[in-house]
């Protein structure tokens, strides 16, 4: 059975840095590219970063080009999102997802459950 498991959410003040973890079990996370997600209240998905299986290439929204940095440990099977320079249109649920086909939102085909983030003073 596929598992992802998210971590390291939580409340932080804008300027701030958080890292987000995704443990990854049920199939071979050395095999898959990731990516993150990130859903703000009362708003759609937006994709948020993605990763290839060996961590050689990366991609980011617009939105957190420069603040935010993907990576993997495939000896720990995990992901990883390093979020610095917060701000609170950053504040959504987070979360990670196994390629299923396409590097789109909807081409994701397993899902973690999310880790909320929220920036606010």
């Amino acid at each position: 059975e596929v598992q992802l498991v998210e971590s390291g959410g939580g409340l932080v003040q804008p300027g701030g840095s958080l890292r987000l973890s995704c443990a990854a079990s049920g199939f071979t996370f050395s095999s898959n590219g990731m990516s993150w997600v990130r859903q703000a209240p009362g708003k759609g998905l937006e994709w948020v970063s993605a990763i290839t299986t060996d961590g050689s290439r990366t991609w980011y929204a617009d939105s957190v080009k420069g603040r935010f940095t993907i990576s993997r440990d495939n000896a720990k099977n995990t992901l990883y999102l390093q979020m610095s320079s917060l701000k609170p249109e950053d504040t959504a649920v987070y979360f990670c997802a196994k390629w299923g086909g396409s590097w789109a939102v909807h081409g994701m085909d397993y899902w973690g459950s999310g880790a909320l983030v929220t920036v606010s003073l």
